[in-house]
C-alpha cells in the first residue's frame, strides 16, 4: 500500500502560517539596508490632448525631493524606438509608453513621477508639481454611442467560429425566434494588493526588481525591451501576490517608473500605485451582444447568430474569445457569428477572469433560459435537450466530457425538482423566489514549462520553477505533486516559485497552471526517480541488480521491490552509497499536440441559483448557490474549493454590484475606488455549494488536471439573471441588475 498519497487530499497551504503571520512579503514589503527612495505617480486631470508647459521648480526646491520625471527629461528608452510587445500584449498597435511625449491619451494617465527621500515627502511634492493643457474636447468614449465606428480588428486573439449552415434560413423556419441585446459595461480589478515594484540597484548597475506580477519572466523581459538591460542583470521576483485575476498579466507602469528612477538616480526605489490610480489601467471590456435563436416546436435549436461589439482604446486593438461559445456550448447546425471592436479614448482593456468566457456565456446562458421558457420547457430540461455531443466549431469529440453529470448532480442538490415552472409563482413572505440555471465552460490548456528538482542526500527534495501563485494554492499543490510523484512525505518537499533565476514558466492566467506546471514537476520528479533507481542497481549487492523501473515502488523515502517489499533501500541509502550528495534534474514539459488537437479540452459547469427579490423595492439576494463542475483530476479539493468559492463571488458580483461608471462628457471613470465601486460584502454572500463531478482525462496531460481559476466565474451571472427573471417575471439583459432595472 503506497502511503505517500496526497494528490487528490485536502492539505492546507504550505506558505498559509507565511502569510497570516505577516512573514509573507509582498512587491512593496521590500527595503535595502541603506534606504530606499520613494516615487509617487502624478495622474492626468484630463482626458485627452495635450501637456504645453511643465514648472516644477517647487516641488525640487524641497531638501529630499531628488526627481521629478516628465516627458521633458526622459528620452532615449530602447523601447521609444522599437515596437515592444509583452507576453499579453494585443496582436497588432502600439501599447502605452509612460513619458513618451506630451499627448494624454486617457483618463488618470501617468505623466510624472516624484522621486524623494520619504514617501510622505514624494506625495506632497507632487500636489506642487504644475502642468498646463491644451483640451481636446472631441471625446470618443461610450460604446453604444458609437457602435457606428465598429470595425473587425485586424487580428482575433482566438480566431471567430467560422459560420456552419445557413443561420437565417433556419431562422426564418423556426416556429420559436428569440432575439436579445445582452450588455455589461466596464470591470475593473481590484486586487487587495496595488500593483506595486520595488527596484533594488546594486552596485555593479545590475537591478533585483520586486513586482507584483503574474509572470516575472514576463517582466524581465519587459525592463530588458525598454531599457536595454542584458538579461542576466535584472533579476524580478514575485513571491507573493495579493490578487490579480488578470491585472498582473502585462507589466504596468510603476515598473517602469521604479526601474527607471533606480537606474537614472543610481538608488533603489519604490512605486505603489494608489487605489484610484488602479482605475488608469487595463478592464474588463464594455460589450454589447445581439443574439439570435431560432428553435423548432419540441425546442430543439435550428439556429444561433451572435454579432458582439466590445470597446478597445485607440492605440491598441484588444479583443477576447467572446462570440464563440455561442457556437460550442450546445448542438446547433446553423451558426453565424461576428466580433467587431470599437475603438475609445480609454486605456487598453485587458484580461480579467475568464475573458471573454465570462462574456460571451453569460449571454448566451440568458438567451437559451429565454428559448426555453418560449418554448414552454424547463430550462434544465432545455439545455439536455440540446446536449453537444461534439465541439461542432472544430469537428471535434471531447477530450472529456461530465456536463451531464453536472447537471444531474447539481439538480439534485439543489432540489432543482421542486421548482415551480411558472415566473413569480414563488415566495417567501414579502419576497419573490426564484430558481435559475446556467452551463459553463472554458478551456483546458497545457503551456510549455521548465521546472528544477534537487534531491540531497538527507532525503529533502527541493522543486522550483518561475511560475506564480496569485492566490490559487499553487505553493500546495506542486508541492502535493512532487512528493506523491517521488513518493516522500510531505514536510520534506519545498517547492519554489516567483524568481526568474528559477527555471521559465509562463503567466499565471487562463487556467493552465495546475496543468502545466504540474507536468512539469511530475516529469522532473520522474526523471530523479529514474537516476535514483540507476544509482540503486548500481550499489554493492544491490537487490535491484537484475530489476527494471517497473518491478520497484517509490514510496515513504524508499525504494521497494514489488514482489516483496520487506525489500527496500531508502533513498539516503542509495545515494550514500552511491556517494552522492545531491541528484539534480531540469526538465522541459511540453503539451503533447499531436495528441490533443484530435479533442477539444474544456473543463465544464452546471450553476444553480436562488434568488429573493423584495416585491415592493426591488432589491434582490442571492441566498443559495450550487455549482457543480467537471474539471478532470483535482489535486487539492480544499484549495480548489476555494477558487471555485471566489469565482462564485465574483459572479455574484458581476450580476448584481459592478460598474465601472464612464461619464461620456469626462471620459472618466467617475467611482474609481471602493467606496463607490461595489464589490459583494459578507453580508451578500449565503449557502454556496461546490460539487466537483468525478472526470477522467487522459488526453489533456499526465496528470488528467484542467484547471479551475476561471470555471468558477463562468455562467454565475447568467445563472442570476436568470433566476431573478423567475422571482419577478422581468428579463434584465444590462448587468449590474439594479434596482431601477426592476422597478
Amino acid at each position: 500500500m503506497i502511503t505517500t498519497n496526497y494528490i487528490g487530499q485536502p492539505l492546507s497551504r504550505v506558505d498559509g502560517r507565511a502569510k497570516v503571520t505577516g512573514q509573507a512579503k509582498y512587491a512593496a514589503e521590500f527595503n535595502v539596508v541603506n534606504g530606499i527612495t520613494y516615487g509617487f505617480v502624478v495622474s492626468s486631470p484630463i482626458t485627452k490632448g495635450k501637456i504645453t508647459a511643465i514648472n516644477t521648480r517647487q516641488a525640487l526646491s524641497l531638501k529630499g525631493v531628488l526627481q521629478v520625471f516628465t516627458h521633458e527629461n526622459v528620452s532615449g528608452q530602447a523601447w521609444f524606438d522599437k515596437a515592444y510587445q509583452d507576453q499579453d500584449a494585443p496582436k497588432d498597435g502600439s501599447p502605452f509608453r509612460p513619458f513618451q511625449n506630451n499627448e494624454i491619451q486617457f483618463a488618470l494617465q501617468p505623466i510624472a513621477l516624484v522621486v524623494a527621500e520619504t514617501f510622505e515627502l514624494a506625495r506632497y511634492a507632487a500636489s506642487l508639481v504644475h502642468f498646463e493643457y491644451e483640451v481636446d474636447d472631441k471625446l470618443v468614449v461610450g460604446l453604444e454611442q458609437n457602435l457606428d465606428t465598429a470595425r473587425k480588428p485586424k487580428t482575433y486573439k482566438v480566431p471567430v467560429t467560422k459560420p456552419r449552415g445557413n443561420a437565417e434560413d433556419a431562422f426564418e423556419q423556426s416556429a420559436i425566434k428569440h432575439h436579445g441585446n445582452y450588455y455589461h459595461g466596464s470591470e475593473h480589478h481590484n486586487p487587495m494588493e496595488m500593483h506595486a515594484t520595488t527596484a533594488i540597484y546594486e552596485e555593479d548597475g545590475s537591478l533585483t526588481v520586486y513586482d507584483k506580477t503574474q509572470g516575472v519572466n514576463n517582466s524581465q523581459q519587459y525592463v530588458k525591451q525598454v531599457f536595454g538591460k542584458i538579461l542576466t542583470k535584472v533579476r524580478v521576483i514575485s513571491p507573493f501576490v495579493g490578487g490579480a485575476f488578470g491585472s498582473g498579466l502585462r507589466p504596468q507602469y510603476q515598473l517602469f517608473m521604479a526601474v527607471l528612477a533606480a537606474l537614472e538616480l543610481k538608488r533603489s526605489c519604490k512605486v505603489v500605485l494608489t487605489r484610484q490610480q488602479m482605475f488608469s489601467f487595463g478592464h474588463r471590456p464594455a460589450t454589447l451582444q445581439k443574439i439570435i435563436i431560432g428553435a423548432s416546436a419540441n425546442g430543439k435549436l435550428q439556429s444561433i447568430m451572435n454579432k458582439a461589439f466590445s470597446e478597445t482604446s485607440q492605440f491598441e486593438e484588444y479583443t477576447e474569445n467572446i462570440v464563440n461559445w455561442s457556437g460550442y456550448m450546445y448542438h446547433c447546425e446553423n451558426v453565424n457569428f461576428d466580433h467587431q471592436i470599437v475603438p475609445q479614448d480609454v486605456y487598453t482593456p485587458l484580461d480579467m477572469r475568464a475573458p471573454g468566457g465570462v462574456t460571451g456565456v453569460y449571454a448566451i446562458e440568458c438567451a437559451v433560459d429565454e428559448t426555453a421558457y418560449k418554448a414552454g420547457i424547463d430550462p434544465l430540461e432545455f439545455r439536455v435537450l440540446n446536449y453537444a455531443e461534439k465541439d461542432l466549431n472544430d469537428d471535434l469529440p471531447f477530450s472529456s466530457k461530465e456536463l451531464r453529470q453536472c447537471y444531474i448532480q447539481g439538480a439534485e442538490k439543489f432540489g432543482w425538482n421542486k421548482r415551480s415552472p411558472e415566473p413569480r409563482s414563488m415566495r417567501d413572505g414579502h419576497s419573490l423566489v426564484g430558481w435559475g440555471v446556467a452551463t459553463g465552460a472554458w478551456e483546458a490548456q497545457q503551456m510549455p514549462v521548465r521546472a528544477k528538482a534537487i534531491l540531497s542526500a538527507d532525503g529533502k527534495l527541493t522543486v522550483s520553477s518561475a511560475t506564480s501563485d496569485i492566490g490559487t494554492g499553487t505553493y500546495v499543490s506542486m508541492t502535493q505533486v512532487a512528493a506523491q510523484t517521488l513518493g516522500l512525505a510531505i514536510q520534506n518537499v519545498i517547492f519554489k516559485l516567483g524568481d526568474t533565476d528559477m527555471p521559465m514558466a509562463p503567466l499565471q492566467g487562463g487556467s493552465w497552471t495546475a496543468s502545466s506546471v504540474g507536468s512539469a514537476v511530475y516529469s522532473v520528479c520522474n526523471d530523479i526517480k529514474s537516476k535514483l533507481f540507476n544509482m540503486a542497481r548500481k550499489v554493492d549487492n544491490s537487490p535491484f541488480a537484475d530489476a527494471n523501473e517497473d518491478d520497484v515502488i517509490f514510496d515513504d523515502g524508499k525504494i521497494i521491490l514489488k514482489i516483496n517489499p520487506q525489500v527496500y533501500l531508502t533513498y539516503t541509502e542509495v545515494m550514500h552509497r552511491s556517494g552522492v550528495n545531491v541528484i539534480e534534474e531540469d526538465t522541459t514539459s511540453l503539451p503533447n499536440m499531436q495528441k490533443q488537437n484530435k479533442f477539444s479540452r474544456y473543463t465544464h459547469s452546471a450553476v444553480f441559483v436562488e434568488v429573493k427579490v423584495d416585491e415592493d423595492l426591488g432589491t434582490v439576494h442571492v441566498t443559495r448557490v450550487v455549482n457543480a463542475v467537471a474539471a478532470g483530476r483535482i489535486i487539492n479539493p480544499k484549495t480548489a474549493r476555494s477558487q471555485v468559492l471566489g469565482g462564485v463571488v465574483w459572479g455574484i458580483s458581476q450580476a448584481l454590484h459592478e460598474d465601472s461608471v464612464l461619464d461620456n462628457n469626462l471620459g472618466r471613470f467617475m467611482n474609481h475606488n471602493l467606496a463607490e465601486y461595489h464589490v459583494p460584502v459578507n453580508a451578500d454572500i449565503k449557502d454556496i455549494d461546490v460539487i466537483f463531478v468525478e472526470e477522467h482525462d487522459e488526453v489533456v496531460n499526465p496528470l488528467g488536471v484542467k484547471g479551475l481559476g476561471e470555471i468558477g466565474i463562468v455562467g454565475v451571472a447568467a445563472a442570476v439573471s436568470n433566476a431573478v427573471f423567475h422571482a419577478t417575471g422581468k428579463r434584465v439583459r444590462d448587468l449590474p441588475i439594479q434596482l431601477n432595472k426592476l422597478l
